[in-house]
């Protein structure tokens, strides 16, 4: 075992494009308190006997859409960031790609090494922006298991990144090589959360009356919707951008009770206002996915030609690129 560890984890992807694994890859998933964060009788019967059951069979159909000859391609993207990180890191860290749900499991890897445990262990979640339901599960599940442990070693979590300039830069780069001034507006589309998740961070504050879309509050730090809108704000000036010529907005939306606006009403409302091309640019997802494969890509470039529009395309997330590798061992500090 190397002294040191670096586990970078994404969210995580069923094992193979149908319906048996897709259920239990959605009932591990949908399950975890932190995702739906209802009573535990009350998630546990709508999850398991309303929700799984009704989307496996469609989000089969989805996966199958995006699935190649190694696999999905939020796997595939992890395995080779992980390669080219160990690449880079040498004797340094032993690498390990990890998915919070499904395979390669978290919780299995930590168990391997819970017998010969590092000196050192460093957890770079793949989240720019910290969710409770995402950074927040995925180091509650690691000291859960570390606690257990004979022997337990340095832990470094590496925190959320939304501002950091070498992730900033990185995403710059990314998006001026599809030209933005081609583009009569430039869409940053960000992963929904429900609203919920985000007044538990604000109590006594509804999302309505909070400004972050205008200015970072003081009491923003971990607020999704504030880092969100200033990740927008960086890389808009960066680019040079006009007021008019960018919009935030958030998808992937399973109810009305979620973060707005939302992406595809946004789509609709720039095709209405004349907007005949849209770069779309998803600063949360590090890796190209379902949403940003599917959903962005062809569903929402169906919804905005339907509209009026003539061109709707998605910048392809950081996924590998050199200069991603390099941002996240500058942003941990390894």
């Amino acid at each position: 075992m190397n002294k040191n560890v670096l586990l970078i984890v994404n969210t995580g992807t069923p094992d193979r494009p149908e319906v048996s694994a897709v259920r239990k890859f959605l009932s591990e998933f949908l399950n975890d308190k932190r995702v739906i964060d209802l009573p535990w009788i009350l998630r546990k019967i709508l999850v398991n006997l309303i929700i799984v059951p009704f989307r496996a069979s469609r989000s089969t159909r989805l996966y199958r859409k995006v699935w190649t000859v190694n696999g999905s391609p939020l796997l595939v993207n992890l395995n080779v960031l992980a390669a080219e990180l160990s690449k880079r890191l040498k004797d340094k860290f032993q690498v390990y790609g990890a998915m919070r749900y499904g395979n390669p499991s978290l919780k299995g890897i930590l168990r391997e090494l819970k017998d010969n445990p590092p000196e050192k262990i460093v957890v770079f979640p793949l989240y720019p922006h910290y969710a409770s339901s995402t950074t927040g599960s995925v180091s509650e599940l690691i000291m859960n298991e570390i606690q257990t442990w004979s022997t337990i070693p340095e832990i470094i979590f590496s925190g959320q990144f939304y501002s950091n300039p070498y992730y900033v830069n990185a995403l710059l780069n990314q998006i001026k090589k599809y030209d933005p001034g081609n583009f009569d507006h430039i869409l940053f589309s960000y992963h929904g959360l429900p609203l919920s998740h985000i007044q538990r961070i604000h109590p006594g504050q509804t999302c309505s009356s909070c400004k972050c879309d205008e200015y970072f509050p003081d009491n923003g730090t971990f607020c999704y919707r504030a880092t969100c809108y200033e990740t927008t704000r960086i890389l808009a000036k960066d680019l040079g951008l006009s007021e008019k010529k960018f919009s935030t907005s958030f998808q992937s939306r399973l109810s009305k009770n979620w973060l707005g606006p939302v992406t595809d009403d946004t789509i609709i409302k720039l095709a209405g206002e004349g907007v005949k091309k849209i770069l779309v640019v998803a600063p949360s997802f590090v890796a190209d996915c379902l949403e940003t494969i599917v959903e962005i890509n062809e569903e929402y470039q169906i919804l905005f030609k339907k509209e009026g529009g003539e061109e709707l395309k998605v910048a392809d997330s950081l996924n590998y690129n050199e200069e991603w590798v390099e941002a996240i061992i500058k942003i941990a500090d390894i």
